[in-house]
């Protein structure tokens, strides 16, 4: 804390309030620093300094696409420090209601589409490697570490073969399109003016049309109606122009959100277990709800289905 005082003592700033602020699911720390009737926030990276690098570019890259992102007011990278406007503290999952999902979700398609138009030079590709080591996650701590259980070989078989199934139906739809990954209601922010700010985008790939679609449609932390979100998703297909039928694009919905959840799965495991972050495994149950739903819906992925079940998913 220190050197974070000594940095904002250096910028000038006197007589300034610093307070700790909710973290994410990373490394980084998050601190609200007010002077006299100004508000800033400040980033500290510290714990992952190299980290700070991909947060600068890509938030370059979304400016450069007209997408609302926290401005940068000054940088400190020999600390890991950077110092960002403040959006305030109401995400969008703090106002999403059924009367006023449709406009909020239609106002964060209108986000993804300036999203998708981002520069995707040199980012990393979500190719097969990378979805199926995040599917691996769910098996590693969730199945084996979270609950203890070991599959017998016929299950992993069956858990091998559909997610196989799984990348090759999110591989199957237009690739190489700029994917925030953590597109969600607690990764959208609520300015005054009820404008949609978006954080947390520093991990951007280059990946399947539908993912960050999905990342907010089928939100694990909070739901609605799903012909509600597959009318919405229809939307967005119809917006992008996307020349596919409309049971196809719900397909590649449904199974990007499939791989989506089982990572998810893993990645809540690990943040208990590993980084003593338990508070994620209250949104567990409706992680599992999504998976089950798809299951149920396509007959190639009942066996996966039935496989959760019998271990009690």
């Amino acid at each position: 804390m220190q050197k974070i005082k000594s940095w904002i003592t250096s910028l000038g700033y006197e007589n300034y309030e610093i307070e700790a602020m909710g973290g994410d699911a990373s490394f980084r720390r998050y601190y609200r620093v007010k002077v006299g009737d100004e508000s800033y926030v400040l980033m500290d990276s510290s714990a992952d300094k190299e980290s700070i690098y991909p947060f600068i570019d890509i938030s370059v890259r979304l400016l450069k696409a007209q997408v609302e992102v926290p401005r940068i007011i000054t940088q400190n990278l020999t600390d890991g420090f950077l110092l960002l406007t403040d959006l305030g503290t109401r995400h969008l999952a703090d106002v999403l209601s059924p009367m006023s999902v449709e406009l909020l979700y239609m106002k964060g398609i209108d986000q993804l589409l300036k999203i998708q138009e981002a520069d995707t030079t040199n980012l990393q590709s979500y190719d097969r490697e990378f979805l199926m080591f995040e599917m691996t996650l769910m098996q590693d701590w969730y199945l084996f570490q979270h609950l203890n259980q070991r599959l017998t070989s016929k299950e992993q078989q069956i858990l091998n073969n559909s997610l196989d199934l799984i990348c090759s139906e999110v591989l199957s739809q237009p690739q190489e399109i700029f994917v925030h990954r953590d597109f969600h209601s607690q990764n959208i922010m609520m300015e005054t003016g009820r404008k949609l700010v978006i954080i947390d985008y520093q991990d951007a790939r280059r990946g399947a049309l539908t993912y960050d679609l999905v990342s907010m449609l089928k939100d694990v932390y909070v739901r609605f109606d799903p012909k509600q979100m597959e009318r919405l998703a229809l939307e967005f297909k119809k917006l992008k122009g996307v020349d596919v039928s409309d049971e196809q694009f719900i397909r590649w919905f449904d199974f990007t959100g499939l791989q989506r959840h089982i990572k998810i799965l893993g990645i809540f495991a690990r943040l208990n277990i590993r980084d003593n972050k338990p508070r994620y495994l209250k949104d567990i149950p409706l992680t599992l709800q999504y998976i089950q739903e798809v299951c149920q819906k396509y007959p190639e992925l009942q066996p996966l289905g039935e496989l959760l079940n019998r271990r009690g998913l």
